[in-house]
């Protein structure tokens, strides 16, 4: 099937994908929800015992804690449930699981996608990035901290544990919202009777060998998920007066092709700029599209070898139009001095 190029034909013919099926949502939670329970509930028990056995079960768990919080992410594009009531309330619960206060979350998140690729609208919900020309005019101890803040011990380590475990503890950005204080008081009222009985039950060191561990896993797991989404080589930003919705969408964000497994525990989320350009598309429902409209799979395409590759690119070269990495910044300077 040919893929429109206009925009509003490709929402069009994007929009018959956009139901989604209640017994399909339901049975995607069951067969998420029950290994993750199991294994984070074998791991607590495992620890508080002596078997530090237990441990090694975070990561599984922390790949099903990863798919749950796809699974909010649908909720929070009313793609999950055709009703917005249980959307909300799937999304608030699953949010205390992630540590992710849902409707504060959901208002930054739809702020990314409607800035998404914009130089000119860089602001929450987005992986700060600057300019070659805004990195260069900053004082050197600025320049410092962004190059810090790029590193992927602080990008995918420190970085996703404290947005996660403090940062989210308060309405970062939209101090002014009631509802966005109402929202993070919730997530951490349900955070505080999630914790607090795994204390009683299993002990505080259970505690922080098991239920720690998930969270910042899953968050580092997530964090890399949205950085290679929108970080690669190739990938779309411009300024205001030239910025396009829909070329943001289809090659301002990428189509990380990933194994079969991989696919599955990351709920498809890296055909990312399908998702883009239909948001409330569920995310079972994208490998349909894919296969649909082929010509999709070559947009954007990114590996996971390139992935990693990616990590390198720190700044936004505005003259080639494309990412760049601090050491060909500093070469394009020492070519200019030179010549």
């Amino acid at each position: 099937m040919n893929l429109p190029t206009d925009p509003a034909a490709l929402r069009a013919a994007l929009a018959p994908y956009q139901r989604p099926s209640h017994r399909r949502s339901a049975f995607e939670i069951l067969i998420t929800a029950i290994p993750l329970v199991v294994l984070w509930g074998l791991a607590l028990f495992a620890v508080s015992h002596g078997w530090w056995w237990g441990v090694a079960l975070t990561l599984p768990a922390a790949a099903f804690l990863v798919r749950m919080f796809m699974i909010q992410h649908d909720c929070g594009h009313a793609a999950f449930f055709r009703s917005p009531k249980a959307n909300a309330w799937t999304g608030r619960i699953i949010g205390v699981l992630t540590a992710t206060p849902y409707d504060y979350w959901r208002r930054t998140h739809a702020i990314h996608h409607a800035t998404s690729g914009n130089l000119d609208r860089r602001s929450l919900g987005a992986v700060d990035t600057l300019t070659v020309e805004e990195y260069r005019a900053r004082p050197w101890l600025m320049r410092a901290a962004y190059r810090l803040y790029r590193h992927p011990l602080i990008m995918f380590g420190l970085g996703p544990c404290y947005m996660f475990v403090l940062q989210h503890r308060a309405p970062i950005g939209l101090m002014r919202e009631r509802r966005a204080w109402l929202s993070v008081a919730g997530n951490n009222l349900g955070l505080a009777l999630l914790i607090v009985p795994q204390i009683l039950l299993a002990g505080p060191t259970a505690f922080l060998a098991v239920h720690l561990p998930i969270v910042v896993l899953a968050a580092s797991i997530g964090v890399w998920l949205f950085y290679v989404q929108h970080q690669f080589e190739g990938a779309y930003w411009t300024r205001n007066e030239r910025w396009s919705l829909h070329e943001a969408a289809l090659h301002g964000s990428s189509y990380l092709h990933l194994p079969a497994p991989l696919r599955w525990l990351t709920a498809n989320i890296g055909a990312h700029h399908v998702h883009h350009v239909g948001s409330r598309i569920p995310f079972y429902r994208l490998p349909q599209v894919m296969n649909d409209h082929p010509q999709l799979k070559t947009m954007s395409r990114i590996s996971l070898i390139d992935s990693f590759r990616a990590m390198r690119l720190s700044l936004w070269d505005e003259a080639a139009g494309r990412l760049i990495s601090f050491r060909e910044a500093r070469r394009s300077v020492s070519a200019v001095q030179g010549a």
